[in-house]
């Protein structure tokens, strides 16, 4: 195939040589590889300012990041047969340390499939594509999964925020089979539900689960808060771990029934109840009513999606951590988290140490979690690595 060649700037091709695969507008030699000669998703081939070839890749005209590398080997394009070999590399990953089907099968940039999210529930496959490029090959991903796997159901989930920034349309419709309203899943030994029509984002969020693994260790016998608990993943954990109660807060009346259901598949559902509330009026009425919790558990949504709400998202983070700890017991635990990327790892410890002392209160932190091996991290992108989860003990001054 004869790829139209995209230029780059003199001294550009440096962060791609460096292990990068993004190509942004401002390093692009648009008086000879115009960027209005593209249509959005197609492949070109990226060249550096002298000419000699980087590798292949895709290009959208419209976006910031205007091109992604794909395969370093000019022979290589994004095409089924690429595609089949990045999936049995990311396969043989998740079958190393995975011993059951219930995992992120590609992690778009860090599984060598920029724009691709594939989550895997047994026999069914939930596909995320955010790019122009692998919505150009959306046949050929489905055709490669089937080849892969066999999967007996494929959904595509495209509506996801980034797509908006592609100038792709927003759907969800399934590609392959029939796929339930509710999944079933496994999680270190649990049996769980997940919500891939209904839910948020492919309908459960895989990156947590060896930090809900480090739970137990912290609530046997003790009583504990859920809050932005979505169907439960953290709650149950602690109830099956042996928490004497477990209250779920979440505002989505959808999610908290995933909560019962899932209390009801591990047997603990005399355990958890739940709440559907604001969380932040919540943390408000709780302290009012002088509640106690032995552990809280605070996994929020991303309150900080864009560079732009840095200063607005971590005053957010600040007072969620702060309602948190004000309802925390004299020798309590408080597992903060974050998936906000532009909410730096020093910052989430910082915002600990600070509302601590404000509060007139000791922390120690006993453990530092991260997203587990179905995210792995691609060195030359911080934007892979996101998540971040810290264990802290919370005693009087």
């Amino acid at each position: 195939m004869s790829l139209k060649p995209l230029r780059l700037k003199k001294h550009e091709d440096r962060r791609l040589h460096a292990g990068h695969i993004w190509v942004f507008s401002n390093e692009i030699d648009t008086k000879l590889t115009p960027l209005d000669a593209f249509e959005p998703g197609e492949p070109c081939l990226i060249e550096a300012a002298n000419g000699k070839a980087i590798g292949t890749g895709y290009v959208n005209p419209h976006t910031l990041i205007s091109a992604r590398l794909v395969s370093r080997d000019p022979e290589f394009v994004l095409d089924q047969s690429l595609l089949v070999h990045r999936l049995n590399i990311a396969l043989g990953l998740r079958n190393r340390v995975f011993d059951r089907p219930y995992y992120r099968l590609v992690y778009g940039e860090a599984d060598n499939l920029p724009g691709l999210v594939v989550d895997r529930f047994g026999d069914t496959l939930v596909v995320q594509i955010a790019t122009a490029g692998m919505e150009r090959v959306k046949n050929e991903i489905i055709v490669a999964l089937d080849k892969v796997l066999k999967p007996r159901a494929i959904l595509l989930r495209n509506d996801s925020s980034m797509r908006a920034l592609e100038q792709l349309p927003s759907y969800v419709e399934p590609a392959h089979g029939e796929v339930s309203d509710w999944l079933p899943l496994e999680e270190n030994g649990l049996a769980f539900e997940a919500a891939p029509v209904r839910g948020q984002k492919t309908g459960w969020f895989y990156d947590h689960r060896m930090n809900r693994a480090r739970l137990g260790a912290y609530v046997k016998g003790k009583r504990v808060l859920d809050v932005f608990s979505y169907l439960g993943a953290w709650g149950i954990s602690a109830a099956a771990a042996g928490a004497e109660s477990v209250l779920c807060v979440d505002s989505s009346a959808f999610a908290l029934e995933g909560v019962t259901r899932n209390a009801a598949l591990n047997n603990v559902a005399a355990k958890v109840t739940t709440r559907e509330a604001d969380v932040f009026d919540f943390l408000k009425e709780l302290r009012a009513a002088r509640e106690k919790f032995d552990v809280v558990v605070l996994d929020p949504p991303a309150l900080i999606k864009r560079r732009k709400d840095i200063k607005e998202g971590t005053v957010a983070y600040q007072r969620l951590n702060q309602m948190a700890m004000q309802v925390l017991d004299r020798d309590g635990i408080l597992v903060s988290c974050s998936c906000s990327y532009h909410l730096e790892r020093a910052t989430l410890e910082e915002i600990l140490l600070k509302t601590s002392r404000h509060l007139d209160r000791f922390l120690q932190i006993t453990e530092e979690g991260r997203q587990g091996p179905d995210h792995p991290v691609h060195p030359a992108i911080p934007e892979t690595a996101y998540l971040k989860a810290f264990f802290a003990r919370v005693l009087p001054s």
